[in-house]
């Protein structure tokens, strides 16, 4: 069965920590008694700015090329075994050995291609990252000690010991709007677009696909 991978909404999961002030934005973060405590998903919030959703879309269309191609390559190898699987039975033993080698050397070729384009909009991926997740951390800086809170946790990892929290406390679209409104970047005028694009065919190792979330630097 033919498997799909798409190139999807940039993930991100960070570590926040305030500097000098001694407040803590951390998983975790005991709360001060002079303070209010909020939460914000991180990866929501860098994910829906204007500035964040442009990076995607760029990141889209560069990688569209790609994708097209790859999905191309795999429909090569899919309709290579269809014809061997329905033709098998007329053919000759060196003829069905020519055919099985020549979908061998496609689908490693596709293979190759494919962990290629993977690595490289990962590294892209981690480079928007470190780069929008160093400017939202600022930004939360700001946010959280002009409106007096103590601490804010970051509750996009399910690994965030945040079992209850009242939904008045979550910042998220707060800073997603502080995020806009000191970037300066407009609105995007066209929707975020995804195309799909193949893995590579069945009988080769299982991978993450494309776009899978990256562990990025601190800032």
């Amino acid at each position: 069965m033919q498997n799909n991978l798409k190139i999807r909404a940039l993930a991100f999961s960070l570590v926040l920590t305030l500097g000098a002030s001694g407040r803590a934005l951390a998983q975790g973060a005991p709360a001060s008694s002079t303070g209010k405590v909020g939460i914000v998903n991180i990866q929501e919030a860098i994910a829906n700015t204007n500035e964040g959703k442009k990076e995607l879309e760029a990141l889209q269309q560069k990688f569209s090329p790609k994708q097209a191609e790859l999905k191309t390559l795999n429909d090569d190898v899919e309709n290579l075994k269809k014809q061997l699987q329905a033709q098998s039975d007329k053919l000759s033993d060196d003829e069905r050995g020519n055919r099985v080698k020549t979908i061998e050397v496609k689908q490693k070729a596709l293979q190759r291609d494919y962990e290629d384009a993977q690595a490289e909009f990962q590294q892209a991926e981690q480079e928007v990252v470190n780069r929008l997740g160093k400017k939202m951390l600022d930004v939360l800086d700001k946010y959280a000690k002009g409106n007096g809170y103590a601490v804010v946790l970051d509750v996009s990892s399910p690994q965030t010991p945040v079992l209850y929290a009242n939904p008045g406390t979550n910042l998220t679209k707060q800073l997603v709007d502080a995020y806009n409104a000191e970037s300066g970047v407009a609105p995007s005028t066209k929707p975020a677009a995804s195309n799909p694009a193949p893995r590579p065919a069945v009988g080769t190792a299982a991978r993450p696909p494309v776009g899978a979330t990256p562990t990025p630097k601190k800032p």
